[in-house]
């Protein structure tokens, strides 16, 4: 299976998922990294749960569920965004939900997984990830796996009034 790994695994988003993603689009804690300004009702969500079964083709991105092998606990998601099959490429974000599964290897499972798939599978040529300057953790993860920074986005992003760069990383294949 191309979506497992020795201690979690992908999968496609469930009607299941509403009450993880509903917590987890509306914590405030993680709106700086995931580009959020205002809280998402049930009913929205609900609606993109709906019409998840979209293909990547045709949606353009896809969002992958990142679940633990023995317990099958949600533990957080990885996603597939701006695919553009006809320039072979597709950028990727990662958010882990539970502290506890943060800097374990859960994300560095996942973003593997998401990088032999993405090459193997969708046949991109290449991946990028935007990761603000300052999130230490991600920029750690990302050049774990060969990605490069080949730009700074600045003062693009505002954060309680004080602007912050945002890094471009790329992985070519």
């Amino acid at each position: 299976m191309t979506l497992k790994g020795k201690n979690i695994y992908l999968r496609a988003l469930e009607p299941e998922d509403l009450d993880f993603i509903y917590a987890l689009e509306n914590n405030e804690s993680i709106w700086e990294v995931s580009n959020t300004q205002t809280p998402y009702s049930r009913f929205l969500i609900r609606q993109y749960l709906e019409n998840a079964h979209q293909d990547i083709y045709e949606a353009k991105q896809l969002r992958l569920a990142i679940c633990h092998n023995e317990t099958a606990e949600t533990l957080g998601l990885i996603d597939i965004f701006d695919f553009d099959p006809k320039n072979n490429r597709a950028g990727v974000g990662i958010l882990i939900g539970s502290q506890a599964y943060r800097s374990k290897g859960t994300g560095s499972e996942a973003l593997e997984l998401v990088i032999k798939y993405s090459f193997q599978q969708l046949q991109v040529h290449q991946l990028y990830a935007n990761i603000g300057s300052d999130n230490e953790i991600s920029l750690q993860l990302f050049t774990k796996f060969g990605f490069q920074k080949i730009g700074i986005k600045k003062d693009w992003n505002k954060v309680n009034n004080d602007y912050k760069d945002e890094l471009l990383f790329q992985l070519i294949q």
